[in-house]
């Protein structure tokens, strides 16, 4: 069993993921279930119930620098499972929310693609798919990446060249920049 090094408690950071997500972090009790359901646990640094005792203990800096809150589906599966009723997906997406701030985001390539994906949402409304692929590809420097799938998308009508922007793209635009300044991005 490995002992845990705590160190310094940042109190602040405890506090601040119980405000910014709306769950109480200290009913967790570290049964495991989060872990044991996580279709991804395998490919974790930190697995999900650990990170969850890492925010009770208030480490900051390993929490938020971890790989595994940017390898999170987000599937929820994990919130299902909870026997505390801890909205734990919630809990992951606020603590990336909380990295992208602090500039600690470990995993570069998710942050590229995050960041394509929410820029499609602002400006179509939903997501404009080859937009995505071509802007994510071209920030990797692999502009033709994935370009094998496009006539096999095209061919079954999945994929189209052009955005389709949403009517009252005015009012995502606005939620955008209402997110952008509250969450301080």
């Amino acid at each position: 069993m490995e002992i845990l090094d705590i160190g310094f408690i940042d109190k602040d950071f405890i506090k601040a993921v119980e405000q910014e997500s709306g769950q109480e972090i200290s009913r967790c009790y570290q049964c495991g279930n989060c872990t044991a359901g996580c279709p991804l646990s395998f490919s974790y640094d930190i697995p999900v119930h650990q990170i969850m005792r890492l925010i009770q203990v208030g480490q900051k800096e390993k929490v938020l620098r971890s790989h595994a809150i940017w390898l999170c589906a987000t599937c929820e599966t994990c919130t299902t499972r909870c026997p505390c009723e801890v909205d734990v997906a919630r809990v992951m997406d606020t603590l990336r929310i909380m990295a992208r701030r602090e500039g600690m985001v470990s995993e570069r390539g998710i942050r590229r693609f995050y960041d394509a994906f929410l820029e499609s949402v602002k400006r179509h409304g939903r997501l404009f798919e080859v937009g995505l692929l071509l802007r994510y590809n071209l920030q990797r420097g692999r502009p033709f990446a994935d370009a094998d799938l496009a006539p096999k998308l095209l061919g079954k009508g999945k994929l189209h060249f052009l955005p389709d922007d949403i009517k009252g793209i005015d009012a995502v635009r606005g939620i955008f920049e209402r997110i952008t300044k509250k969450m301080g991005l």
